[in-house]
């Protein structure tokens, strides 16, 4: 038995993946764990649960694979202030102290904790009590890592790879061809010209947080109109035919300061940055709706240049730029590549879990079967059928976390003396459909949890899409977030084209596609005139909670294979309603990381305005708890994303 811990760490998003014989057993973001959005250290209660999973101690592992090359990043770091001198010094004395204490003792640090994963305090610790860490230690480079989480769990037996980010060590987006157990990449575009820095400059402008409001940007440009794209070409880069790009960093501080834009960057909008939590306006809108053309017309020449150099037939896309799923559904409908497969972890948490396969496929030079060959995988684009084939990827659904026994959860609830009801198994799709029904809003805690930005059912708040007060609801009673973002449904794979312009898996809400015509509502000519936020409250379609302005939809298509449970419960609430979507959105409030544990979920339940929590068979209503005693003001214990 050969046994892989990869980590990321000390960036964003921090995780760690465990790899068994090729296999991938665990892996979980420390967030989850710390309850500290987008933790970015070492992911010491991540490594300890993936070994949990498989009973392994750290000293019995055989490789050690951390996702990135610290020396090559700091090369970067210090050739850049160099280049900008002196204008980056501040910046630069800022970062050096972490440089200096961890980011450059990389090996000594990995080892001192995972000596701590087995109960030691540090190695020295550990070897005076005979313990030997005698695991070998590998650093992937950044792309690498991104481009082996795309291609190594993909459906495919060969495939081009696009990895699109902000920065690695030098490099900001790379392509390149998987074959079998080989990944080779071919080109990349380098730092400082960075599609991935470009949208996090307009996060930064509109007033959203880098590295965590990417997504709020994307949510709010169809309330905006493209006004500024062509300031944008004519100023701000020159995009090339073949999707690279060449910026022109006199409007960008990112390279040298401790901002993403400067005076230049305002002057040419017209004004300073908005105040995070100040209000939303048009103007922020239509910067959103701009850049989210900019982005998607790279994304189509990068895409249809990989196509074309590589001649392969499917694509495999990581980076956290692959999250923008806007992009993604183009690319499906207008990029001549018969399939894509997107990983779920496509950000830094994700190259955990592609180093980690690297090392088995790459350094050890095992084989790779991939489901494509071993018949388990049937094309996105296969023509419709009522006996769909399996649709296998090495991801398991992205249920890669922490599982909780019903053992486990009724010994938590009756410590508590919390009131519940329990079900069994055949019983509760039906109970939780006619809930749902009712309109009640559900925190659903059951399986392992997910790996990756997006709840899949495993940790999720669900709801009634039908409802056209939903959306509202969730927004300010449960999540406690901005009225304008949407909600994403789930569906019925078999159904999925019935109610979306998709005929394809979508398994990891990566795909965006338009509601189908015939589940929209025609709409007033006075409610065609709206402009903006105004647009919000029009009921749209069948299914409005999660119809969004455009008539768009952020999809997840499930299965009974990979859920059996989820599928149910939309099953029977197809069977009741006629309608096989339900509404689908983390399981957490603004700020918190995706609840982990029956602890974290019943406290959320609890926090918000949120009808009835199921954990595995057992249901709790709201309406019969006991007061909750909040030991922290949850409302600034989180910050706010």
């Amino acid at each position: 038995m050969v046994s892989i811990l990869g980590i990321s760490a000390f960036y964003h998003d921090s995780a760690a993946c465990l790899v068994v014989d090729g296999e991938i057993v665990a892996a979980a973001q420390e967030e989850r764990f710390s309850r500290i959005k987008h933790d970015h250290s070492f992911p010491l209660n991540a490594a300890r649960y993936c070994l949990s999973e498989a009973n392994l101690t750290a000293e019995k592992l055989d490789y050690v694979g951390f996702y990135d090359k610290p020396l090559l990043k700091f090369d970067r770091l210090l050739e850049t202030y160099l280049d900008y001198a002196p204008s980056g010094f501040s910046s630069f004395l800022n970062a050096l102290p972490l440089w200096m204490k961890e980011k450059l003792w990389m090996p000594d640090l990995i080892r001192t904790e995972l000596a701590k994963a087995d109960g030691e305090e540090d190695e020295r610790a550990a070897k005076k009590k005979g313990k030997k860490f005698e695991w070998k230690l590998l650093f992937g480079d950044h792309h690498e890592s991104h481009a082996a989480s795309a291609f190594y769990p993909s459906p495919f037996k060969e495939a081009a790879i696009l990895t699109i980010d902000g920065v690695g060590e030098w490099a900001t987006s790379s392509i390149g061809v998987g074959k079998g157990n080989e990944i080779t990449l071919l080109k990349e575009l380098r730092f400082p010209d960075s599609l991935g820095l470009l949208y996090s400059a307009f996060t930064y402008y509109t007033g959203f947080k880098v590295n965590s409001g990417e997504y709020k940007v994307m949510g709010l440009a169809p309330y905006g109109q493209p006004k500024y794209v062509s300031v944008i070409k004519d100023k701000l880069l020159e995009i090339r035919e073949d999707g690279s790009l060449k910026m022109n960093h006199e409007y960008f501080s990112y390279s040298q300061g401790l901002r993403m834009t400067n005076g230049a960057f305002d002057k040419l909008f017209g004004g300073p940055p908005r105040k995070p939590e100040s209000q939303v306006t048009q103007k922020e809108m239509d910067l959103a709706r701009s850049i989210q053309v900019i982005t998607e017309e790279v994304m189509l020449k990068m895409t249809s240049y990989v196509h074309q150099e590589t001649g392969m037939k499917k694509l495999c896309m990581a980076g956290g730029v692959a999250l923008n799923c806007v992009a993604n559904g183009q690319i499906l409908r207008e990029v001549p590549f018969e399939d894509i497969w997107i990983q779920p972890a496509a950000g830094d948490a994700g190259g955990a879990l592609g180093i980690a396969l690297a090392v088995w496929h790459r350094y050890l030079a095992k084989p790779r079967v991939s489901p494509e060959q071993a018949g388990s995988w049937q094309s996105a684009r296969a023509p419709r059928s009522n006996g769909l084939a399996a649709y296998a990827d090495g991801m398991k659904g992205s249920y890669l976390g922490p599982r909780h026994t019903e053992d486990e959860i009724e010994k938590f609830l009756k410590a508590r003396q919390l009131p519940y009801k329990k079900y069994s198994r055949k019983e509760l799709p039906g109970v939780v459909a006619d809930l749902l029904a009712a309109g009640k809003i559900i925190g659903l805690h059951q399986g392992r949890m997910e790996f990756g930005p997006r709840a899949l059912g495993g940790r999720s708040i669900i709801g009634d899409p039908r409802s056209p007060e939903m959306q509202a609801a969730m927004n300010l009673k449960i999540k406690y977030r901005e009225s304008f973002r949407p909600f994403a449904p789930s569906v019925l794979r078999e159904q999925v084209a019935d109610w979306f312009d998709l005929n394809a898996d979508s398994p990891y809400m990566l795909l965006v596609a338009d509601v189908a015509e015939a589940q929209r509502r025609k709409m007033t000519a006075a409610e065609e005139a709206l402009w903006g936020i105004d647009k919000l409250n029009v009921k749209r379609s069948e299914i409005p909670a999660v119809t969004h302005v455009d008539y768009s939809a952020r999809i997840q298509t499930v299965r009974h294979e990979t859920n059996p449970l989820y599928w149910e419960i939309i099953e029977a609430f197809r069977q009741k309603t006629g309608c096989p979507v339900i509404v689908n959105t983390s399981f957490n409030v603004r700020g918190e990381p995706i609840v982990c544990t029956p602890e974290d979920s019943y406290r959320c339940f609890m926090r918000t305005e949120m009808d009835f929590l199921v954990l595995e068979t057992c249901v709790l209503d709201k309406k019969v708890q006991p007061k909750f005693e909040d030991s922290k003001d949850w409302q600034k214990q989180f910050r706010l994303d």
